[in-house]
């Protein structure tokens, strides 16, 4: 039996699908199972002993004509993602059976979808929906993406996130403070109801709990990490590593503060409790689809602008959430 597995969109959607790429190998335990991703995201697969090759989907190649490598070689193709790109590759594939899902309200790709798969599931998000009716469930995206693999027929289902660190991974990372809060520094931390100002001022105040404050980024905000450095408001600034090594760093963490889902999901599959800030915007679809997995969080929501009030409130909100996580009373009692 020959399966192929697409998800061709971002880093943290990839991750919150290792469990439904487990269960299609505890399903089906003598399959070969090809993933094809995007170049952006086949970091978190390159390791996954679930898959037996990945192949990147070239940046500008059509996937229709991707996936016609696979036509007449493949049994079941699934697309992991909700998106046209990963319908069109798996469509392509012609296999007997193709399965993919989509949104609710995304009326065109449901009319549509059977020129791509032979089974479409439905999902209940909406962003639109979620905030006109905040009582509304919308259930987490791993569990979407797992009902691919029932639909496919699959019975043995997983978990567990997926993110292969080694040794060697946590050697590069063994000069970065242990049990500390990893503060991850994303953009969203400097825009929309936060600023790089009242960043700065939260990550002051969060060394009020004694812990060791370390601070991650990305290559996306370089600028503000030299701002952090030059503050001298964290005990150690880490970018510049691997995937692996920064799931390392949350690893040897106590929890982890971010306003980025990407590392949130990181942080769920190190197992560390997570503060997610989530954008004042379809807060209500991203806090329930997206929210830490299968670990103790808070959820919180960014005021609607940059006024001193609201933004003072956000930090107000973080501290008491960390020390919710950490458990401050019954740290001050081991004392």
């Amino acid at each position: 039996m020959n399966v192929l597995l697409t998800r061709l969109d971002r880093v943290g959607d990839l991750i919150l699908s290792t469990p439904a790429i487990a269960s299609v190998r505890r399903s089906w335990p003598q399959a070969r199972i090809t993933l094809a991703c995007s170049s952006y995201n086949a970091v978190v697969v390159e390791r996954n002993a679930d898959v037996d090759s990945v192949l990147v989907v070239p940046a500008g190649r059509a996937p229709d004509a991707f996936g016609e490598r696979f036509r007449g070689a493949c049994d079941l193709a699934i697309a992991l993602a909700p998106c046209m790109p990963d319908f069109r590759l798996v469509g392509a594939t012609r296999a007997p059976v193709r399965i993919g899902y989509t949104y609710v309200r995304r009326y065109f790709v449901r009319m549509t979808a059977a020129r791509y798969l032979t089974k479409l599931a439905i999902s209940q998000a909406d962003p639109e929906l979620s905030e006109r009716h905040p009582e509304r469930v919308v259930r987490h995206e791993v569990e979407q993406v797992l009902d691919l693999v029932r639909l496919a027929g699959g019975q043995e289902l997983a978990s567990d996130l997926v993110i292969p660190i080694d040794d060697v991974d946590r050697r590069a990372v063994a000069h970065v403070p242990a049990g500390g809060i990893a503060f991850h520094l994303g953009l969203r931390w400097f825009h929309e109801g936060s600023t790089l100002e009242s960043t700065l001022e939260l990550l002051r105040q969060l060394r009020r709990y004694g812990f060791p404050l370390i601070v991650t980024y990305g290559v996306d905000a370089l600028e503000q990490a030299a701002a952090v450095r030059a503050a001298g408001v964290a005990d150690a600034v880490v970018g510049g590593v691997s995937f692996y090594q920064w799931a390392a760093v949350f690893e040897k963490s106590r929890l982890v503060v971010t306003v980025d889902t990407g590392a949130t999901h990181v942080a769920s599959a190190t197992r560390r409790p997570t503060v997610v800030v989530f954008e004042h915007r379809y807060f209500n679809l991203s806090s329930q689809e997206w929210s830490p997995y299968r670990v103790p969080s808070v959820r919180l929501r960014k005021p609607v602008d940059d006024e001193p009030a609201g933004l003072a409130a956000l930090r107000a909100s973080v501290l008491a959430a960390v020390g919710e996580l950490l458990d401050v009373k019954a740290l001050a009692k081991q004392a």
